[in-house]
């Protein structure tokens, strides 16, 4: 090979990064056509009367670029949501804008606040993206673990680990993978400890309509002092189960969402178009009790199924998708390895927890999916006592 026809030497910003686990754990189940109850998706119908709308809006138009921020209706009717929800009203011509999907929001709230050596407070187990955006626009992450098996946070550590270079701290809740959320008593903290300070919340709330019990449905938009620093983040995907759609949203004051726009500008532009008319029109009539009622009778089904039926200790969720199960009992085998034969052998997908730290943690823990229909998770459970 002549000089000429060598590939360039080239070395990206992340580089150190590889495939997720959730791209690898889905490949693995296809391939050998197991139960996957491993990445975030549910797999029962769209309702009709949104697909309607859809098609409605797909033959009519518009068919051009939305508004940068999003089409005017749709954001407004997001605003009138959090103001049902959370007693939190927001404006919609300066305190939201539309994004493509939640992991974009997050990313460009990130890129407009984050400067070289800013440190980044993250608990983990935390959602794999939040590492290495952190990292791709030059700030430091400072990881708090939230101890197994309750997930809850060390306030006393928080306080230890807050300094002059902390930045901004991320926050999620339900917590993607725990599944737990947080209380009262952990917003006041945390509006505590930041409160003379010019500290920015970034709150990752993708699951905040699928919280099991209405009365702990909580956000950083219903606390004074957490609202004006925060960048919320939600995800039409979750809540309309529609996450291929990837149209999500971030709030936040004006002043914040000055400078996230700017950066959403050049990231995207717009977002698909006929999709927010379509989303617009459907949110009036979206039934939140029945969504909160779906999941907590799918979690209490597998709750109860797993305890019964397989060797496995499963974690009650409070929310989310999601529920952690303890394998202890079973194997000693490393996360990952037990995950893979567990898919290879016994045909059910999991996601090891391990890749959602940043330091090695074995905890004999994966996360499954129970955003499925009943036949699914019926064949997951059969598979899953069979060990």
């Amino acid at each position: 090979m002549s000089d000429s026809d060598k590939p360039l030497s080239f070395s990206g910003n992340l580089s150190h990064v590889g495939e997720t686990i959730f791209s690898k754990m889905t490949a693995l189940a296809n391939k050998h056509k197991a139960v996957n109850l491993s990445q975030g998706f549910p797999d029962f119908p769209v309702d009709p009367e949104l697909i309607e709308r859809v098609h409605f809006y797909v033959d009519k138009g518009p068919h051009q670029y939305a508004p940068m921020a999003g089409h005017l209706a749709f954001r407004q009717e997001l605003c009138k949501l959090s103001d049902q929800e959370f007693a939190s009203p927001y404006q919609a011509e300066t305190e939201i804008c539309i994004t493509a999907g939640a992991t974009q929001a997050l990313g460009t709230a990130l890129a407009c606040a984050i400067r070289e050596g800013d440190e980044v407070i993250v608990f983990s187990p935390a959602y794999d993206s939040y590492f290495p955006m952190i990292e791709l626009y030059g700030g430091r992450p400072i990881t708090i673990k939230l101890q197994h098996p309750d997930y809850n946070v060390d306030w006393n550590q928080v306080k230890r680990l807050i300094s002059h270079r902390t930045k901004m701290i991320i926050i999620n809740s339900p917590h993607n993978p725990s599944g737990r959320t947080w209380k009262e008593d952990d917003y006041l903290k945390l509006q505590e400890l930041v409160g003379d300070s010019n500290i920015l919340i970034l709150a990752d709330e993708v699951y905040e309509h699928l919280v099991f019990d209405p009365k702990e449905k909580r956000s950083v938009r219903q606390f004074p002092e957490l609202r004006k620093r925060s960048f919320v983040v939600g995800s039409l995907g979750k809540t309309v189960h529609v996450t291929g759609w990837k149209i999500g949203y971030c709030m936040a004051p004006e002043n914040l969402m000055r400078e996230f726009k700017k950066v959403h500008q050049y990231f995207v532009f717009s977002i698909n178009h006929p999709l927010q008319w379509a989303l617009a029109d459907y949110l009036p009539n979206l039934d939140l009790n029945s969504l909160g009622k779906l999941f907590k009778e799918k979690h209490d089904w597998f709750f109860r199924n797993l305890q019964e039926r397989t060797r496995f200790k499963p974690l009650a969720s409070e929310g989310t998708y999601f529920m952690l199960i303890d394998y202890s009992e079973i194997s000693q085998e490393p996360e990952l390895a037990f995950a893979e034969r567990l898919t290879t052998e016994f045909g059910v997908a999991s996601i090891p927890l391990s890749p959602f730290y940043r330091d090695p943690v074995d905890n004999k823990v994966l996360r499954l999916c129970f955003a499925k229909d009943d036949q699914t998770l019926e064949q997951g459970v059969d598979a899953l006592s069979k060990l």
